[in-house]
């Protein structure tokens, strides 16, 4: 014999395309070429195959010509997944192994030159194709957990060469992994940690009612990042379905070594990040934040500070939800279904340049900083408040009340903070619940993912509502888009309030969130037409 082949599965995207590993012993020159649309670190496992199947104790063929195919040739492979079963073909080629045991399984490993197998990135995918199509899948014990979470499947987990081959040879069986789905606590701050910011934390909880993506802007310190941290906690948890999903792009990217499906995810890049970092790439493409946040929060703190030409990658993910990456080779999509929270400071200097705080900042410069935000992105964002300094009395009096409690022993909570923590956390996020409720049980998805037409139907204001927006809309130059994302806040308001209809006063709240920089603003610092919607 000759000839033998296994089958493996290479990485495209979110699929997990299956690749038949064919070895042939030829006579010739000795020699050791793959073929197949190969990249680098595929060509390299020649000699990672030729140590491991040495110091595993077998004999390489190398007084013949080994050629090993990765059909289909037209599909780009990439990395060291492909090292077991081109030892496994190899051996089986060489009669060291009965050929026809690689036909019903499906192998998924890196191979050290001592021959232990290494986990590759994908075993979710790959484990979820495999079982598709029927088979069981043999990986490294690295990856065994992570590959046994998709139903129906049946990772069988290694850690060395030889233990495969008896496997395959009728000696010691390899165990099948236990599915055990497990999931990461979601990580997040509470709302009772915020002094304050009634406002904020209400344009916090329309955004994790509707799914709305949300800016503040204000002074260093004032608690953007902490509010954003605290959106996690309000919303409901993922699904097991949805935790699959978020597990196999973490998968995808390397991320799942423990085999723990993720809790919503709270992604927040370096403002450094590179337009690749955020929104995937690469010659073998890899999911980015956007992908990595999925169904969950893209947080972007220092909006400004991140190159123009990244954030303009955002626009297209922002409106349908998935992104595409193509190659000259290679063309790959990954879902990207995020909500994004972004925090900017009202000038390059970061003052309060409203707050009685003199700025070094001349207006042309505040101009050119708020700039750097285009106007189709902003238009893309739905709620966007103002996060002013928090009051010096407000503080003062916390420390007052904290101070007149008491410091707790050690391991006792103080009193009532923690019961008042659950307490309103738990009120956020059963009001948020329910809106959600009500949004996928009328149409499916939430408010913020509603199309044109969708939203024409079923975000219809009453006649009041209509006229105000109409005006509104008139003098602040809003855009279709902007026309549409204002009804679908308005629809979450109304759903917030238990109402079928949307009235005047969801219309008026959702414009006073619709603040657009680059317009015309009064003294308060927020659009005139937004800033008290009655006027119009």
């Amino acid at each position: 014999m000759h000839f033998a082949s296994a089958f493996s599965r290479a990485a495209q995207g979110m699929a997990a395309p299956q690749v038949r590993v064919e070895a042939h012993l030829g006579m010739g020159l000795p020699s050791f070429n793959i073929v197949g649309l190969p990249e680098t670190a595929v060509r390299e496992s020649r000699d990672r195959v030729r140590s491991a199947i040495t110091n595993a104790q077998y004999s390489f063929p190398s007084d013949r010509r080994v050629t090993v195919n990765l059909a289909p040739a037209d599909l780009p492979k990439s990395g060291g997944r492909f090292d077991l079963p081109i030892a496994l073909a190899i051996l089986g080629a060489t009669g060291q192994l009965d050929a026809a045991a690689l036909e019903g399984t499906e192998f998924l490993a890196e191979l050290s030159l001592d021959g232990h197998l290494r986990p590759v990135r994908g075993a979710l995918l790959a484990a979820a194709a495999a079982a598709s199509a029927g088979r069981p899948i043999v990986v490294a014990a690295g990856n065994a957990i992570e590959a046994a979470l998709p139903e129906q499947a049946r990772a069988l987990a290694a850690d060395r060469l030889e233990q495969v081959v008896q496997h395959l040879s009728g000696g010691p069986r390899l165990e099948a992994a236990e599915r055990v789905v497990r999931t990461r606590p979601t990580q997040g701050g509470t709302l009772t940690e915020i002094r304050g910011h009634h406002g904020p934390k209400r344009a916090l909880l329309i955004a994790a009612s509707g799914g709305h993506n949300l800016l503040m802007h204000g002074p260093p310190g004032t608690g953007k990042t902490l509010l954003a941290r605290c959106l996690p906690n309000l919303l409901p948890p993922l699904s097991t379905d949805e935790a699959l999903e978020v597990a196999a792009i973490h998968s995808l990217a390397g991320r799942l070594g423990d085999g723990l499906l993720p809790g919503r995810p709270f992604r927040a890049p370096h403002h450094s990040a590179t337009a690749a970092a955020l929104v995937g790439g690469g010659s073998d493409p890899l999911p980015g934040e956007v992908s990595l946040a999925h169904l969950g929060v893209l947080f972007l703190d220092e909006l400004p500070e991140f190159a123009r030409s990244v954030l303009e990658n955002l626009r297209e993910p922002l409106e349908s939800g998935n992104v595409v990456i193509a190659r000259a080779r290679a063309r790959a999509e990954f879902p990207a279904g995020f909500q994004l929270v972004a925090a900017m400071n009202p000038c390059p200097a970061g003052r309060d340049c409203r707050g009685g705080v003199s700025c070094v900042c001349s207006g042309e410069a505040q101009r050119r900083y708020q700039s750097r935000l285009s106007a189709p992105l902003l238009d893309r964002i739905d709620l966007q408040v103002e996060v002013a300094a928090v009051p010096v009395d407000l503080l003062a009096a916390a420390s007052r009340n904290d101070s007149a409690r008491g410091t707790p022993a050690r391991g006792t909570p103080a009193h009532g903070t923690s019961t008042q923590s659950e307490d309103e956390d738990a009120i956020a996020r059963a009001r948020v619940c329910a809106a959600r409720k009500v949004a996928i049980e009328r149409q499916g998805v939430l408010n913020a993912r509603l199309g044109p037409r969708a939203t024409e139907r079923i975000c219809r204001p009453d006649r009041e509502g209509l006229a105000l927006l109409e005006r509104a809309a008139s003098r602040m130059g809003m855009s279709a888009r902007g026309w549409h994302r204002t009804l679908r806040v308005a629809r979450t308001l109304a759903d917030m309030n238990g109402r079928e209809t949307i009235s005047r006063a969801e219309i008026a709240e959702a414009l006073a969130f619709r603040e657009q920089f680059g317009t015309h603003h009064d003294g308060a610092g927020v659009p005139a037409s937004a800033s008290n919607p009655r006027r119009l």
